[in-house]
């Protein structure tokens, strides 16, 4: 089936959503479906929301399935597009630029929702109008496994998040991560949306961050960004994010989005950033001491390699 730039487009004159969510694909045919049947089962009234796939040069059958989907739930506000240029942001940004509801809610393509997601995010916006921006809970679901090496410090690159117990604003420089976070559209539209300088995964190369700069772009106008622990979606992590190679891209990909950020700023900006991850590096490796004097071994130096791999992105390398 050939991928279609835009379909089942509508007037705002018929409907007015409260939401748009918005997915970016690239080959997770084996998953993308469970992401949107979780948003088909929301106990939101499908009346009040809408959801577009950007599917960004997916080579197996994703476009096919969505599609497919589409098809078979004349009732569900489904639409399916394409992004050529590489990239998360960019897909986003697609999304977003088609999106009419007030509310830009970002998940996974290998997420699903809990089924009072949406409700739950409209609620919340209506009972807090100075939230500028929202990020929720992502709890990891290893296949087939948790590996005995994991830990907190390190679960970050595999996408677990729970900021805070209790409903909270995020203090300057946190943010929500990228697979459960939503934001006003006009305060998306007035930053320009994501910096495609930090494109996130292109080709084999990964310059993360692109959620990050976002929401620090937003903090620096005064933006109030929260979280709130009972909005969740549960993100695979498949044995293929287990392996060396896969979380030194990540890492990586971490520092190589900071070097971008910074040199924005200038070289001397870039000097103090290396500072810190020399800093932090030294802080993993007393970490890394902990955890070994605990007897857990296993823990102990993914913790050091993951500060070492966002160095070596930082530097270039």
């Amino acid at each position: 089936m050939q991928p279609l730039k835009s379909t089942t487009l509508y007037h705002m004159s018929e409907t007015a959503f409260e939401i748009s969510v918005v997915i970016c694909s690239y080959n997770r045919a084996d998953y993308i479906i469970n992401a949107v049947e979780s948003l088909y089962q929301q106990t939101l009234a499908k009346n009040r929301f809408e959801v577009f796939v950007v599917d960004n040069n997916s080579i197996d059958n994703t476009g096919d399935l969505v599609q497919d989907f589409m098809s078979a739930h004349p009732d569900f506000h489904l639409h399916y597009l394409t992004e050529q240029q590489q990239g998360s942001s960019f897909a986003r940004n697609t999304g977003a630029s088609f999106a009419k509801a007030p509310l830009l809610c970002f998940m996974d393509d290998d997420a699903t929702a809990e089924p009072d997601y949406l409700e739950r995010i409209v609620q919340f916006f209506a009972k807090h109008p100075d939230a500028t921006g929202l990020g929720g809970r992502i709890i990891p679901r290893y296949i087939p496994a948790e590996p005995k090496w994991m830990s907190y410090h390190v679960s970050s690159l595999v996408g677990n998040f729970d900021y805070s117990p209790t409903v909270a604003i995020f203090k300057p420089g946190k943010y929500p991560l990228e697979s459960n976070m939503v934001v006003r559209k006009v305060d998306f539209d007035e930053i320009g949306g994501f910096n495609t300088e930090l494109p996130g995964v292109k080709g084999t190369l990964r310059i993360g961050g692109e959620g990050k700069d976002f929401f620090l772009r937003l903090q620096a106008r005064g933006c109030k960004i929260y979280y709130d622990p009972a909005i969740v979606v549960h993100h695979v992590v498949e044995v293929k994010k287990l392996t060396p190679h896969y979380l030194y891209r990540v890492a990586s990909g971490i520092g190589r989005g900071e070097r971008v950020r910074m040199l924005e700023k200038g070289k001397g900006a870039l000097a103090k950033k290396f500072v810190e991850y020399i800093y932090k590096l030294g802080g993993s490796m007393v970490l890394g001491a902990l955890y070994a004097a605990k007897g857990k071994p296993a823990q102990s130096w993914p913790v050091v390699k993951f500060r070492i791999d966002a160095l070596k992105g930082l530097m270039g390398w």
